[in-house]
């Protein structure tokens, strides 16, 4: 199976050529998908150097202005061609190491879905509040449609490409990983787990989520627990 790795980056010119070294380096991508969100750094100027570098492996699209990361990843889904799309961050907190460890799941044609958990082994926190806020929102999610799941919000996430686009994703911003997470369950998709290492990154460092962000991700789930499905709205 052919995989797409989606890199939305807002901002991210110290990191983002590391990150694609080593997602180059595992041997494992198909293409590289990479959406500037209307950065306003040195991001574009990076992203083209590494273009002409890598030729038709990595793939450079570009927002005007800055749109959000669920938009940046719905801009990398439409033109992604491979069987699967994992999501992968423009900073380092996570390792695309971790690679074989997420797509090993799908050797069984039944997997659909596999989130790469950062609770499943001892990871450094960044902070109180961020930590037990990704435990919360998994414990909204397990509560509101059965599910058994520890880490909703991880940003590793290894999808289908067929059914996540089916999912009809509209989201823009950060609840994109509660929009995704409510509609498979909502279809009864089975979230396949793995453990995986994190790194996090402070604030000074350029961490960009925010407290009203959760908040957001919180209703976004309670959401589409309760709305009814529409035809063609992903469910």
């Amino acid at each position: 199976m052919k995989l797409s790795v989606i890199i939305p980056a807002y901002n991210e010119a110290a990191t983002v050529a590391e990150v694609i070294r080593r997602v180059l380096a595992t041997g494992e991508a198909g293409e590289i998908v990479v959406v500037d969100d209307g950065s306003a750094d040195g991001t574009p100027e990076v992203l083209a150097g590494l273009q002409v570098r890598h030729g038709p492996v990595v793939r450079v699209l570009h927002h005007v202005q800055n749109r959000g990361k669920g938009a940046a990843i719905r801009t990398g889904l439409a033109a992604a061609t491979g069987d699967l799309v994992l999501v992968q961050d423009a900073d380092l907190e996570y390792e695309p190491a971790e690679y074989p460890a997420l797509l090993a799941p799908f050797s069984d044609p039944v997997a659909q879905v596999v989130y790469g958990s950062r609770n499943l082994r001892h990871n450094p926190r960044s902070n109180f509040a961020f930590y037990w806020g990704g435990r919360f929102l998994s414990w909204v999610a397990n509560r509101l449609y059965g599910s058994r799941i520890s880490d909703e919000a991880t940003g590793y996430k290894v999808v289908r490409t067929s059914l996540l686009r089916e999912l009809n994703l509209q989201s823009e911003g950060f609840e994109f990983c509660a929009e995704i997470t409510a509609k498979l369950l909502r279809r009864g998709v089975r979230i396949c787990e793995v453990p995986i290492s994190y790194r996090p990154r402070s604030r000074a460092e350029g961490k960009k989520i925010r407290w009203h962000d959760g908040i957001v991700a919180v209703w976004t789930l309670v959401r589409y627990r309760l709305c009814r499905a529409r035809p063609g709205a992903g469910k």
